[in-house]
């Protein structure tokens, strides 16, 4: 029999997925998710097990996007490399200290991103003349490094950040972003899941099915996307990050109260 908390989850795969997909962020929905409906199991293994059904679903995407837009093959090889060192770094940190101290600083730069984006019109809805090759491995190699320890470490919002890096700062439109911000998540997920599953902190019976619910949010989602391009994105975008400002706020609120 399949039980409600199951149900719950895959719906929140499901979802997730579909978001992922189109600009990052469904980790907003899934890690609460399975935080709530999971409460007797410690953070790590819930925090592992969610790492199998993202894996699904960012694969699944990346896969789409590549037959359909233009990749820098090479740029993406050393930044994926780089991210999955740091991700599993950051997924052994998370066994070790708490993550609440960076929630602050998250809400305030989540913030200033929103406000961005919503007054700069353009903002994403072209490719604009990008760094020279050098800049954009040194660049990409410090943010690699960044979010990589990050999505291991904390998680939710990753791939937001990385489609705004891929905008902001190399210049790239939002299809062409969220197709390169794809890989690099699969890659800060496959490095979260060596170091879950290696300590065994993760737990399958509830990995499995949410990650083919994960794999058919993430099928709809990235059609979607490259259906409806630039402009559509954006919108998804904005939602996204709101969303995400109200979680964390959400989070630091109840810390002092």
């Amino acid at each position: 029999m399949i039980s409600v908390e199951m149900i719950v989850l895959c719906i929140a795969a499901l979802a997730a997925g579909f978001i992922d997909a189109i600009v990052g962020g469904g980790g907003l929905i899934q890690t609460p998710a399975i935080l709530i409906t999971l409460p007797q199991h410690p953070v790590a293994t819930l925090l592992g097990t969610t790492k199998i059904p993202s894996l699904s679903g960012t694969s699944s995407a990346a896969l789409q996007y590549a037959r359909r837009v233009k990749l820098q093959w090479k740029l993406l090889g050393v930044l994926c490399f780089i991210a999955l060192s740091a991700a599993y770094a950051g997924s052994k940190t998370v066994s070790i200290v708490s993550n609440s101290f960076m929630k602050p600083i998250i809400f305030g730069v989540l913030i200033i991103v929103a406000l961005y984006t919503y007054t700069k019109k353009d903002f994403g809805t072209a490719t604009t003349s990008g760094k020279t090759p050098v800049q954009e491995y040194l660049y990409g190699g410090i943010f690699a490094l960044i979010i990589g320890f990050y999505d291991g470490f904390i998680g939710p919002g990753a791939g937001s950040f990385l489609v705004l890096f891929f905008i902001s700062v190399l210049g790239f439109d939002f299809l062409k972003a969220s197709a390169h911000a794809k890989f690099v998540n699969v890659a800060t997920n496959t490095g979260s899941i060596i170091f879950f599953a290696g300590s065994g902190h993760i737990l399958y019976h509830y990995a499995i099915p949410m990650a083919v619910c994960n794999f058919t949010g993430s099928l709809l989602g990235a059609r979607l996307a490259i259906l409806k391009g630039n402009k559509f994105i954006r919108i998804i975008f904005l939602l996204v990050v709101a969303g995400t400002i109200l979680r964390f706020g959400y989070d630091i609120l109840a810390l002092y109260l």
